[in-house]
């Protein structure tokens, strides 16, 4: 791994270690309410203070995006793009699926992505490029599979629309398959990548919630839909990703659902 990818497992790490502090006393939290079923807390706030220092020390002239805090503009072109805790309703209710993420993008696209599952002890990684790993064991996403031997992924927030994901399920639904939503579109992704899951839609997802998983997707031999890294973190996107067996279908679907 180069510096920056092997630096991003550890800070990763190190943030991850963090909140699983908290969340081990989670129910004497401050939590704060951001907009419908949209939660912060203190961990979230603390984590994302932590990553943000140890980005700082280790190369002071990369930018950092982050969704808790101001974005620090680039001076190397390196951006790193911050979810302290992505699963903020899971955690703050003491549910076990959330996580820890960090992509680091150049040049329009993700160069670097690491979603960590403090809870259950993995860490997915990838590089453009040089594929991607599951604690370390290379990450293969099948491409044998279809849309009734699996679930797809699905994310549901106060930027999408209701009837849209409506007819996303009914879709879903009526080509055999089963829906699956777990409340943290990274993990989603990461499961894709490793084919827990054999896709994912989302009609509208932030950079820091998307860029790593469609990242590691994409190095495990999935396919993802292409889009700009620096527009998504303009403006956030939708985001389809999944087995090469069924992307094509995932994206008609995705076509077929989702009003412009």
């Amino acid at each position: 791994m180069n510096s920056r990818s092997q630096k991003a497992v550890e800070i990763a790490k190190s943030g991850g270690k963090l909140a699983l502090d908290y969340f081990q006393r989670v129910g004497s939290l401050d939590v704060v309410d951001k907009g419908l079923q949209d939660f912060v807390s203190e961990a979230d706030q603390n984590v994302e203070l932590l990553i943000r220092q140890l980005i700082e020390e280790a190369y002071p002239d990369d930018g950092i995006v982050g969704e808790e805090h101001a974005p620090k503009p680039s001076r190397s072109g390196y951006n790193w793009v911050i979810d302290p805790i992505d699963g903020t309703t899971n955690f703050v209710t003491a549910i076990p699926a959330w996580c820890v993420v960090l992509a680091i993008v150049k040049d329009d696209q993700t160069q670097i992505g690491v979603i960590l599952d403090p809870i259950h002890d993995e860490t997915f990684h990838a590089e453009r490029g040089g594929g991607a790993t599951l604690n370390g064991n290379p990450l293969i996403c099948r491409a044998g599979t279809a849309m009734n031997r699996g679930s797809i992924g699905t994310g549901y927030c106060n930027r999408t629309s209701k009837p849209n994901t409506t007819r996303l399920i009914t879709e879903v639904l009526e080509q055999d398959g089963v829906f699956h939503r777990n409340a943290s579109g990274a993990l989603s992704l990461a499961y894709t990548a490793a084919g827990r899951l054999i896709g994912y839609i989302e009609e509208h997802m932030n950079a820091w919630d998307c860029l790593a998983g469609l990242l590691i997707t994409e190095e495990a031999g999935g396919r993802v839909e292409q889009q700009s890294a620096d527009q998504m973190i303009a403006e956030g996107g939708r985001v389809v990703a999944g087995s090469a067996g069924i992307f094509d279908e995932l994206v008609r679907i995705a076509n077929t659902v989702f009003e412009d």
